[in-house]
């Protein structure tokens, strides 16, 4: 086995296991930084891959910018470790609420990654080589997949919105007795 397959093993190893342990945490400013952790080792996986450009701009722009946003909406919100209500010895898939819909949602996701390696790999969309002009990547990402980028800002923005809503604090002073207005 070469030197490059087993870097490239050890920033897939590196990748999985962070990204595992950012939801398993239950502390956000540490999956935070596990998160960042995992970016890294992708970056690492690019460069292996022959696309540096890809690698500056996932340090760059996703464990400097978007990261560092994380970082920052979490410690404005002051969010707490997280405390449970259920069992955790249960499976997902049997637990009330937002945890069966979002195992269902990791479902939907990986028959969907299965199909298209799949159907990838039968047409022959994956090339051999490389893109590494950036000016090819931004026509093909503002023309091919013009769609698709749209919908992952929407997609990022609706997740924000969503942990701001998690992450609200009610007001016990605000709370008011059933039956008043």
């Amino acid at each position: 086995m070469g030197s490059e397959a087993l870097a490239f093993y050890a920033f897939g190893a590196v990748a999985i296991a962070a990204s595992l342990l950012v939801i398993a945490q239950r502390n956000p400013i540490y999956s935070v930084l596990l998160l960042i952790a995992s970016f890294g080792a992708l970056s690492g996986l690019y460069v292996l891959l022959d696309a540096p450009f890809v690698a500056v701009i996932q340090i760059i722009v996703y464990a400097g910018a978007i990261m560092v946003l994380f970082l920052f909406v979490v410690m404005l919100l002051n969010a707490p470790h997280e405390e449970t209500e259920y069992d955790e010895r249960v499976h997902p898939l049997l637990r009330p609420g937002p945890m069966r819909f979002g195992a269902c949602l990791a479902l939907v996701l990986a028959i969907e990654l299965w199909w298209a390696l799949a159907r990838g790999v039968d047409t022959g969309a994956f090339p051999g080589g490389a893109v590494t002009s950036v000016a090819v990547i931004g026509r093909s990402l503002f023309t091919d997949y013009a769609f698709a980028f749209e919908v992952t800002s929407i997609l990022i923005l609706v997740a924000m919105v969503g942990a701001v809503v998690l992450a609200r604090r009610d007001d016990p002073r605000e709370r008011r007795k059933p039956g008043e207005r």
